[in-house]
């Protein structure tokens, strides 16, 4: 007797949860060869490449990463140990406990890594739920050096996926707690006051600082008015408290922005000091770069120098990561490889020549019987042919 299956089962049986999707021919080998551009200038600067697991134990991947990487982190129990298992989020903390724990080296080490990460909701409406992250990471270096070293690593990568041309605004995580340094914010306060400062929020800010000192207060609220461009850091010295830790922030950003103007001429930089994406995470300068057309950050990174600290060793650390999946639709399309069409047959020399041809790196299609018309989903430029007894590559006219 023949089973009946519901509709709903044979309509639904393939579908892919909400924001995760395959990703296809075309779009995967441009993905393909951005991750293999982008080691390729990791490995330039130095940086070695690691392949942490995406599975790991709750507490190691969450350790002091802070309530929005756990909310964003799968968790399920592990039938070996019974213990609870999450699925990384983001990276950065394993390559902090590869650094520590694993290699443990006195000196800077550079650490690089392309892999899929998982998130339990979407970073924004269109983003996926399943980004392959890539990220370069620098640890054992306090000074402004790593700090550029990151930025523009980031930069070139971008250069590397040839999106043009880049805004990277700049901020500091040091500005924020050097105006509030004066006062003790409960954390429940001290987070709704960074959320009304993300979005600008002038009229929420000023009730949630409400009996807070006037120099504090006035500060504060100027905050989400300096964006912009080097006009924003004179502002910011006159309407900011002269605190030490201010001071270096605003001295530092200049610093960065003055090299990074003059490694990359055509890069239009800004600030955000009210930018507090990963506020509990950065401990210092932080950035992002946009393309000239995209509203959502291509890469992010900064310093966060206590990352290692739950790992026993805490040391300087900075560093970016971006999204390959989002680069690769921001990127400038490049032509599909030129390819040899071939026939399918069994002649010892053809199949000898088709051989040789892979073997020196070409891309050889062959025309299996009854789908000669297949090729033509490749740009074939030449074809192998048989002339005097000799199979002979002839070239195609373009389509």
């Amino acid at each position: 007797m023949p089973v009946s299956i519901p509709v709903h089962f044979m309509l639904s049986a393939w579908l892919l949860p909400e924001h995760i999707a395959d990703v296809l021919p075309a779009q995967a080998r441009q993905i393909e060869d951005l991750r293999r551009a982008l080691l390729d200038r990791a490995r330039g600067y130095g940086y070695e490449l690691v392949m942490p697991p995406l599975l790991e134990h709750l507490d190691s991947l969450l350790s002091g990463t802070g309530r929005d990487l756990d909310l964003r982190t799968f968790k399920l129990v592990d039938q070996l140990s019974g213990r609870m298992l999450g699925l990384r989020a983001d990276t950065t903390p394993q390559a902090a406990r590869i650094d520590a724990h694993l290699l443990n080296r006195e000196g800077v080490t550079r650490l690089c890594y392309c892999g899929p990460v998982l998130h339990t909701r979407p970073a924004g409406i269109a983003a996926s739920r399943e980004p392959l992250q890539f990220g370069a990471e620098l640890f054992g270096h306090a000074g402004l050096e790593a700090d550029l070293e990151a930025a523009e690593l980031a930069l070139d990568c971008l250069g590397a996926a040839r999106v043009h041309p880049l805004v990277i605004d700049l901020a500091d995580a040091r500005v924020l707690r050097g105006v509030l340094a004066d006062i003790a914010l409960e954390p429940a306060q001290l987070q709704d006051v960074v959320q009304a400062l993300s979005e600008k929020d002038q009229p929420a800010l000023s009730a949630l600082l409400a009996g807070v000192a006037d120099e504090t207060r006035r500060a504060m609220l100027a905050l989400p008015r300096l964006y912009g461009g080097d006009e924003v850091i004179a502002a910011a010295r006159r309407e900011l408290p002269q605190r030490p830790l201010v001071r270096d922030a605003l001295d530092q950003l200049q610093w960065l922005a003055s090299h990074l103007r003059h490694a990359f001429p055509a890069l239009e930089v800004g600030y955000d000091l009210s930018d507090m994406s990963g506020y509990g995470y950065y401990s210092g300068l932080r950035f992002a770069v946009y393309g000239a057309d995209s509203s959502d950050a291509l890469a992010r990174g900064g310093r966060y120098d206590e990352v290692g600290a739950v790992f026993g060793r805490s040391r300087p650390a900075c560093g970016f990561s971006l999204d390959l999946k989002a680069l690769a639709e921001a990127a400038a399309p490049k032509p599909a490889p030129a390819a040899i069409r071939a026939p399918w047959g069994e002649d010892p020399e053809l199949r000898a020549a088709v051989r040789r041809l892979r073997a020196d790196g070409q891309t050889v299609v062959a025309l299996l019987p009854g789908h000669e018309l297949e090729a033509q989903d490749f740009d074939c430029d030449r074809e192998l042919v048989q002339q005097g007894g000799h199979w002979v590559l002839r070239a195609l006219a373009p389509n």
